[in-house]
């Protein structure tokens, strides 16, 4: 059984911890993808789906959603309009670059 981890595990805190710094996993995980280190499944969406549901459907838990927002390069709202490109990748091989 695989945990859910947070984009935020790695990330900095700043402002005496009060937020978290910018977050370089993004960038890993579409450098990874862009270096065919992690295999992706392309999909272009049929209808109004939300990432969390996607994440489920391909991952088994909504709480990956931000891994596939961050692949797709679709910013982090969950709910997405039809016809839009989505990269699911591999979710083993995306966790190893956190």
């Amino acid at each position: 059984m695989i945990m859910a981890t947070s984009r935020y595990l790695l990330t900095p805190r700043i402002n005496f911890n009060a937020q978290y710094g910018t977050s370089d996993t993004v960038a890993k995980i579409r450098s990874a993808i862009a270096n065919n280190q992690i295999q992706v499944t392309v999909i272009f969406l049929k209808e109004v789906i939300r990432l969390d549901v996607l994440a489920g459907q391909y991952y088994g838990d909504g709480k990956y959603y931000w891994i596939i927002a961050a692949a797709s390069n679709i910013g982090w709202s969950l709910q997405i309009p039809p016809n839009t490109r989505i990269v699911i990748p591999n979710l083993q091989q995306a966790l190893q670059f956190l």
